[in-house]
């Protein structure tokens, strides 16, 4: 895993921007978990593939861009065929609809569901321990969110 994407998982935001001031080629999984769309356009006009391609650590592109909060990445992805009920390969088996409902702004996190709800996503999705989007929901306190999963058929 890049030294970069280590930064952004530990939440070193400082190291994150030194990286990224030196501008580096940054690759699918970095342009999508730091919400650099042109870089993240360009990499998949080269390679459409890209949209579902899989990190070392299991997760795809759409689920990094969900979980780091980046709508316009997200909305790419879909835009370019990420598979929206696509399971991290990892012990969490997260999909794009959790990492969104854990993301810590409310108005990204519910920006970011009702997107993937909109392409396809599965309200009632569970991941490790079978939690779902609508216990995430309950966690953060998130009634807008709980309301838009309810109305995308999460069972309540």
């Amino acid at each position: 895993m890049s030294e970069l994407l280590q930064a952004i998982y530990r939440g070193d935001q400082a190291r994150a921007d030194e990286l990224l001031a030196a501008d580096p080629e940054l690759d699918v999984f970095e342009a999508a978990a730091v919400g650099r769309t042109e870089r993240l356009g360009d990499l998949l006009d080269k390679d459409p593939s890209l949209a579902n391609a899989w990190a070392e650590d299991g997760f795809q592109p759409l689920g990094l861009a969900s979980f780091f909060g980046h709508v316009n990445a997200a909305r790419l992805l879909v835009e370019r065929g990420a598979e929206v009920n696509s399971a991290s390969r990892n012990d969490f088996k997260v999909m794009p609809l959790h990492s969104a409902a854990a993301t810590g702004d409310p108005d990204v996190r519910y920006e970011l569901a009702k997107l993937l709800l909109e392409h396809g996503a599965d309200p009632n999705a569970r991941q490790q321990d079978d939690f779902t989007p609508l216990m995430a929901a309950d966690q953060h306190e998130d009634e807008r969110l709980r309301l838009l999963l309810v109305e995308h058929g999460a069972n309540g």
